[in-house]
């Protein structure tokens, strides 16, 4: 049935839903609504919309009404859409954790200066996990009501405690015959370590692996050293390996930025390129442990990172052009926050924080933390993230700790000084670790937050892209 003109045409006038405004450059404004669907408008067009005099028979009207920021006399039901909308994005907080970071080992075989959770030397054993440990933290795991559960292996390097991984392993499938999960396998390893009897062990476990790869062979080397002042030549190997072993999306590889990185984002990319890697995580330094106590971590800005981040995003985007599938993860986490019904599960960007309720870790020596950069800043004798001890404490009393509940309270940017009223909002989250490190304080002045300024300019930039470059859109679009 098609109604006539008029009916398109109300002079009846419409009501705001609830809406945020941000500038996104000097002509223009995003404007965000709970949903996290966003419409980019020119000052007049914001004047009038806000006003509540913008004609009906513009094409920003009609843009501005299906994605639920206005609704008049013919769209009465937009309201129970956009809540719709956004419980399906909230959905997965009933999930509750599902990521579970399992710190074997503090002992590494590198020395890397940006090291962010203050490795210990390969001979210090008791910087290991025990088995009552490892026990008591798969019991705090199956305790989850999360359908899907990750164990996601951490260190030091954690290759060398395979024994321990191997029993964790081994058990979780077993008590799993009980719960029946979803369960999923990952080690964070510089793979130095990668025996064929490790691989082995991988294959038959479906176990995968995680990497770092910081770009060409000086670089890598300077960043990463290793006896031997060869560790390129060694991860390149393990990789190799690890494909032949578990196929060709068994192992993925990791940057992190230093200022040694800063100028070489495209020789960076390209070594990804030549490896035959599919995605790359443009990373920026995090200010914990060694990166701090050799303070790699304040040799470059975040306006230095977020140039950095431009032209990294810019060569990849050529790269994808020229028919090479690339995609850069950090990108691809946030359009997902802007594009998908779902969102994204990813941990550091949720509102509450994904801390204890997304993640959990289980550090060698008992210690419980609410995410993994907690437990780093608990090495630098900050215990704010700490939330009880598998020696001492039942899953209970720590996930309703007044430690955990306090921090939730706290981060939830949609009450929040200055987050709450801006259109960034539903794709940020909170980092209170990061604000706990850099201003003593969770939340944070958000003024004078790096995490804000980091976000704000990649997205601006994202949504920029968008609205402007039809190629880029193309491109970018098909990683959400």
């Amino acid at each position: 049935m098609f109604h006539d003109r008029a009916r398109y045409q109300s002079t009846q006038g419409y009501q705001l839903a609830p809406v945020r405004f941000s500038r996104l450059d000097a002509a223009r404004y995003v404007v965000t609504n709970d949903a996290g669907e966003y419409v980019v408008l020119s000052r007049q067009e914001l004047v009038d919309f806000i006003g509540h005099s913008l004609p009906p028979d513009r094409p920003t009207y009609q843009a501005l009404k299906s994605r639920h920021f206005l609704f008049d006399a013919h769209s009465r039901v937009a309201l129970e859409l956009l809540a719709l909308k956004y419980r399906t994005r909230a959905e997965q907080l009933a999930n509750f954790t599902g990521l579970h970071i399992f710190v074997v080992t503090l002992r590494c075989d590198h020395s890397c200066a940006y090291c962010q959770v203050s490795r210990q030397a390969e001979g210090r054993l008791e910087f290991d996990m025990s088995q009552e440990h490892a026990d008591r933290a798969l019991d705090f795991m199956f305790r989850s009501p999360s359908p899907a559960l990750k164990i996601e292996f951490q260190g030091g390097e954690p290759l060398l405690h395979f024994e321990r991984i191997r029993y964790i392993i081994e058990r979780a499938k077993a008590m799993n015959a009980v719960h029946g999960r979803a369960l999923q396998f990952v080690i964070a390893s510089n793979l130095s370590r990668l025996t064929d009897e490790v691989l082995d062990f991988c294959r038959v476990h479906g176990v995968l692996l995680s990497t770092s790869l910081d770009g060409p062979e000086d670089l890598h080397n300077a960043q990463r050293p290793v006896r031997g002042g060869d560790s390129h030549r060694r991860t390149l190997d393990a990789i190799q390996r690890a494909r032949q072993a578990l196929g060709p999306d068994g192992v993925s590889a990791l940057m992190t930025t230093t200022h040694a990185s800063m100028e070489r984002v495209e020789d960076i990319i390209d070594e990804y390129v030549r490896q035959g890697f599919r995605s790359i995580f443009l990373r920026n330094l995090s200010p914990y442990g060694f990166a701090v106590r050799q303070r790699a971590s304040r040799q470059y800005g975040v306006e230095a990172w977020v140039e950095f981040y431009k032209r990294g995003l810019a060569h990849i985007l050529r790269i994808n052009a020229q028919g090479y599938p690339l995609q850069e993860e950090f990108a691809a986490i946030l359009l997902q926050k802007i594009f998908s019904p779902r969102g994204s599960t990813y941990v550091d960007l949720q509102s509450p924080a994904g801390i204890g309720i997304g993640a959990l870790v289980y550090n060698y020596d008992g210690a419980v933390y609410a995410s993994d950069e907690g437990r780093m800043l608990a090495e630098m004798g900050d215990f704010s993230f700490r939330l009880g001890h598998l020696s001492r404490d039942s899953y209970e009393s720590i996930m309703t700790s007044e430690t955990l509940l306090a921090h939730l309270s706290d981060t939830m940017p949609e009450g929040a000084p200055m987050c709450s009223d801006c259109a960034f909002l539903p794709y940020c989250g909170a980092d209170p670790v990061f604000h706990q490190a850099t201003k003593k304080d969770a939340v944070g002045h958000k003024a004078f937050s790096a995490f804000c300024k980091k976000q704000m300019g990649v997205l601006r930039h994202l949504i920029g892209l968008l609205e402007d470059d039809a190629q880029a859109r193309d491109i970018l679009m098909g990683w959400r």
